[in-house]
């Protein structure tokens, strides 16, 4: 007798079907997994044996196979289990094949037939979706995650036994009513980001922040230590425009196939530490997950003392700062995630940190100081949209009040009104951008040079500014077209419909510290 169950794993960004057959011949009692699969997989054969056992379900006493198709197919994690204790209930008659038809089941099994959940969910859910299932059961703890794919039925289910008393229709389970925007519980607390209200002076710089959040373009902000980079770039989080729907699942799914949950209300601020490996950074391993460029997918990846990085580490960030997308090929696997963020980096202009420093000496020679700036390559500076320099504040600066600050008996109240200001005006800019590309998650940053000659409307005066810059700068083509994407979105801000040479004269003056390279 042959039984057949199908499943789901995650392949990649997304999932794949995978036919889970059953076979009981005569012969000496022995329980084989055959079909590509790793250690985790083949260890599942003693937890499906204890969870049938401990369930109060009969093991058949005969030789079982197991294969897991397409054979070529790698698999890895502990997904397979349910359908695998299906599987063997089918060959035991203790199920009926038809009580499966049209189902598709995933999950981990714990010795007492418990059911885990697994990672990917959102993937899974999203492929039998598109496989044409009506109905997929899953671990109850997964469902706020499965609950964002919409047109398919979503049954959580706590236990093996409880699974199989709804399939012999003994016991009634209700699908999960699907939505839209889910909050779903951190693994780890949020630390509290400051806002714009909380950083003094420093107007340029926040005003290219705004920009950068507006359009997503790539950010540099350099200078001495202590001038307020890392605050700058902590409080972009707050600036950030709650995702759309479809920006949701997007970024659901990536956090799910790494096993981490978030707020999907949210967008991701990521700030790994400079000795994190490439892997970590770019993704890989066995099997290939998603590195910190693709769980900041829609959101900031915030890199702190950029030139401390490793160099294959920063030039790996070529295709992803370019493309949108990371591609990681492997000898026997080939993965693509993606990679659409905000790059927002720090450094300072020199080892000792105080190069161009009028307040305090440099101890750098010539030769530390240009090796040290070559250690972002010029590539990587030419992806990067702009570059400010952060100065130190004057003692004035730093002891006058903040101007929403009001003190009243001894207490003091802060209105948002500047950092509310900004984020409105940023939102208003992308929704400028939403009608213009007819598109809810397409911005200035995105295009490319076919779709800016078609877009963005330059001013004459604005095309002759933009020819002389570039002569002048010698700048490269990728600088030319970044420029206008950064007026456009300059122009954005400022409710324009065309680009004017006020705009390019601007948005050249943020790539000042690049010409210097």
């Amino acid at each position: 007798m042959i039984s057949k169950v199908y499943s789901a794993i995650p392949q990649g960004y997304d999932g794949h079907i995978v036919e889970v057959e059953g076979d009981a011949n005569r012969g000496l009692p022995a329980f084989n997994i055959v079909g590509m699969v790793n250690k985790t997989i083949t260890e599942a054969r003693e937890r499906v044996r204890s969870a049938l056992v401990n369930s109060g379900f009969d093991f058949p006493q005969r030789k079982v196979t197991i294969s897991l198709a397409p054979a070529e197919l790698a698999k890895d994690g502990s997904h397979l289990d349910l359908p695998i204790a299906l599987a063997i209930l089918v060959l035991s008659e203790q199920l009926l094949p038809q009580n499966l038809d049209g189902r598709l089941f995933v999950g981990e099994l714990a010795l007492d037939g418990l059911i885990r959940p697994v990672r990917g969910i959102i993937n899974l859910v999203e492929a039998a979706k598109q496989a044409g299932y009506r109905e997929i059961y899953l671990p109850k703890a997964s469902l706020d995650e499965a609950k964002l794919i919409t047109g398919i039925k979503i049954f959580g289910v706590t236990n093996l036994l409880e699974l199989f008393l709804h399939l012999k229709g003994q016991v009634q389970l209700h699908p999960a009513t699907c939505c839209k925007v889910v909050n779903i519980t951190q693994t780890d607390s949020k630390p509290p980001y400051p806002c714009l209200d909380d950083i003094k002076g420093q107007s340029f710089a926040k005003r290219a922040l705004s920009i950068a959040i507006a359009g997503h373009h790539n950010l540099l902000l350099t200078g001495p230590p202590g001038t307020g980079k890392s605050l700058l770039a902590q409080a972009a989080s707050n600036l950030l425009p709650p995702p759309t729907p479809l920006e949701q699942i997007e970024i659901a799914k990536v956090h799910s196939l790494s096993g981490t949950l978030i707020q999907t209300c949210t967008r991701p601020f990521r700030s790994p530490h400079h000795t994190s490996s490439p892997i970590a950074i770019i993704g890989g391993g066995h099997p290939i997950l998603p590195g910190e460029v693709s769980l900041a997918h829609h959101g900031i990846l915030f890199l702190d003392e950029l030139p401390e990085y490793h160099r294959d580490t920063l030039e790996a960030l070529r295709q992803p700062l370019e493309d949108g997308l990371i591609t990681i090929s492997r000898a026997k696997q080939r993965a693509r995630y993606p990679a659409n963020f905000i790059l927002i980096a720090t450094m300072n202009p020199c080892p000792c940190g105080y190069f161009g420093d009028p307040y305090h000496p440099c101890t750098c020679s010539l030769t530390q100081i240009q090796n040290y700036q070559k250690r972002i390559s010029g590539p990587i500076y030419d992806r990067i949209d702009m570059a400010v320099s952060v100065n130190r504040l004057t003692s004035k600066e730093l002891f006058c009040p903040l101007p929403n600050v009001v003190e009243n008996n001894k207490t003091e109240e802060k209105s948002l009104s500047e950092h509310n200001a900004v984020k409105n005006n940023i939102t208003e800019a992308v929704q400028r951008q939403n009608r213009r590309y007819g598109h809810t998650n397409f911005y200035n940053a995105s295009l490319n040079s076919t779709k800016v000659q078609q877009y963005i409307k330059l001013h004459p005066a604005a095309k002759t500014l933009l020819h002389q810059a570039t002569e002048q700068f010698g700048l490269s083509t990728r600088s030319y077209f970044k420029i206008i994407k950064v007026a456009q979105t300059i122009a954005d801000l400022s409710s324009e419909t065309e680009v004017k040479p006020e705009h390019i004269s601007e948005a050249l003056s943020f790539r000042g510290e690049k010409f210097e390279h």
